[in-house]
């Protein structure tokens, strides 16, 4: 992917009143596709693993990301392509600021990010603490053209 557009929390906190839910936008693409426009997705984590292992969203969707950790132990998202991933992949950042894109979740709480899927691919996301993608914490976005 050419380029991952990320939303800095303030505007995303300005403009998310109107986010509608992933049932809802689900049905508005015949090929299971979510978006375009705000979708909000709410990704439980259970016994180290994400709740969800792909998504599939229209281009021009800014997804907003409720991430809802059940385990006891801390866990992250963070979305992104490849550069992204490497840059994260020694998993020595055990907290993450509020950026967007990138999330750490404290045990049994619930954390926010955001994300806009510009252009048509794959974009990846998971967890990078020690282990965790070792042990299955990845998923990924498949961005489709709009029609």
């Amino acid at each position: 992917m050419r380029r991952l557009r990320r939303w800095a929390l303030v505007a995303a906190a300005a403009g998310l009143g109107t986010a509608t839910g992933y049932a809802v936008d689900a049905s508005a693409d015949p090929h299971g596709a979510l978006g375009p426009g705000v979708v909000r997705v709410e990704i439980g984590i259970e016994h180290s693993r994400f709740s969800v292992g792909r998504l599939r969203v229209v281009e021009g969707t800014l997804l907003e990301l409720v991430v809802r950790n059940d385990d006891p132990i801390a866990h992250e998202l963070v979305v992104g392509p490849p550069s992204v991933q490497r840059a994260h992949e020694d998993g020595a950042e055990q907290r993450h600021p509020p950026v967007p894109g990138e999330v750490s979740v404290a045990p049994g709480e619930r954390g926010f990010t955001f994300a806009t899927f510009d252009e048509p691919g794959v974009v990846a996301y998971a967890c990078h603490l020690p282990g965790h993608v070792a042990y299955g914490m990845a998923g990924e976005i498949e961005v489709v053209a709009a029609p």
